[in-house]
């Protein structure tokens, strides 16, 4: 065996906790003790150097390159690997300006546009019928990917508590699905803002399928500049935005919703969590989401508690994330033809190689998914049951 593949192995050989097995050149090396749980194959092994920098991103690009060989189901594979994500080694001080980004209004729209505005019709491929990128609620083992983003909306309505003519603010609206569901369930007049060009014209077009042109509308806007716009909302909610706000500006976040809340008014946070507060992984940052990090729940609920935001509800929907996350990947895998002629096979291979790896880690416990309620200053007039 060749020094380099003898260093590769011994760089392995930490990650034991789930014995593996892994082959180079011809040659099988048993990881960790007793009968195997999958298998990899490496065609090229990624340089030490590399996996010391940022074993992420390694191990992650040799995926890409079609270096690794999964023997078998890629996720059941990484769900057994990632538990040991603890172990691996990223140099942030190599690795800083990946890791810190700017926190700039240029530099997070271009951030947010590089995965956002890759083209709507990539992602009618694999999302559902409502174009929902978030966390889906599945009531039972039979819900449909569908019906699980449309009981997520349904839920966020209620726990919001609306009412006829109440005015909502969404930001980071997405595809505008649940504005789309509050006007014509509960006639509300609301705003979506983005920083997606691609979300904002399939949401305008959608307003104009539905008809709620005096209902809806949908603007191209940084969160903060919404305090010098001087609009004033019942009601706030934020889907899977702020984790690309960046740690240093959640208390800019929290007080840009504050401003434009009526006092009493509700306010839903609904998240990509963390147990604790880390940087995040180089290679999502380097592929996936530029600059994007997972704030921890309790980081949250102290900057809001000082700003008076009385938190009244949170829920975790970490394991819903999961399966949400297998129902893309599942679509993905019978649309993945498509999208190699979309783009190329290297971008197809990051793609699964993200949707598995994070289906992983949310069963891993490593992040989670929180719904928090917040009430802008005391509120008195909710009914005191829960479920309201």
């Amino acid at each position: 065996m060749q020094l380099v593949d003898k260093e590769f192995v011994k760089f392995m050989s930490k990650f034991d906790a789930c014995p593996f097995k892994i082959t180079l050149g011809g040659e099988e090396h048993l990881i960790g003790e007793g009968e195997p749980a999958f298998s990899v194959i490496f065609h090229k092994t990624p340089p030490i150097s590399e996996l010391m920098t940022s074993t992420s991103i390694a191990l992650g690009e040799a995926y890409m390159n079609g270096d690794i060989e999964i023997e078998g189901d890629l996720y059941e594979t990484l769900n057994l690997f990632l538990g040991q994500l603890g172990k691996f080694s990223t140099n942030q001080k190599k690795l800083k300006k990946l890791i810190f980004t700017s926190k700039s209004k240029s530099n997070q729209k271009k951030e947010v546009s590089s995965h956002y505005d890759i083209g709507n019709d990539f992602y009618k491929l694999w999302l559902d019928e409502t174009l929902s990128y978030s966390c889906g609620y599945f009531e039972n083992e039979n819900t449909t990917l569908y019906e699980a983003q449309c009981k997520k909306t349904d839920r966020i309505l209620q726990k919001l508590y609306l009412k006829e003519d109440m005015t909502l603010c969404d930001i980071g609206c997405g595809w505008g699905f649940l504005l789309i569901e509050a006007a014509k369930k509960y006639k509300i007049h609301g705003l979506g803002i983005t920083l997606s060009s691609e979300q904002k014209a399939k949401f305008e077009e959608r307003i104009a399928q539905e008809h709620l042109e005096d209902y809806l509308e949908v603007k191209l806007m940084d969160y903060r500049d919404l305090p010098a716009s001087g609009l004033k909302f019942d009601r706030v909610v934020s889907v899977g935005m702020i984790e690309h706000v960046g740690r240093g500006n959640y208390e800019e976040f929290l007080n840009s919703v504050k401003q434009i809340l009526k006092p009493g008014g509700l306010f839903l946070l609904h998240y990509i969590s963390a147990l604790k507060e880390y940087p995040g992984d180089a290679w999502v940052k380097k592929y996936i989401f530029p600059g994007g990090v997972i704030p921890s729940l309790r980081e949250i609920i102290h900057i809001a508690s000082e700003m008076r935001f009385y938190t009244i509800d949170v829920e975790s929907l970490r394991r819903h994330y999961n399966k949400t996350l297998l129902c893309w990947n599942k679509n993905f895998q019978e649309h993945r033809s498509e999208v190699v002629k979309m783009f190329d096979e290297r971008f197809a291979r990051m793609w699964e190689m993200y949707l598995c790896a994070c289906a992983a880690t949310f069963m891993n416990g490593i992040i989670d998914l929180h719904q928090i309620v917040f009430t802008n200053d005391v509120n008195n007039d909710l009914p005191m049951t829960r479920w309201y």
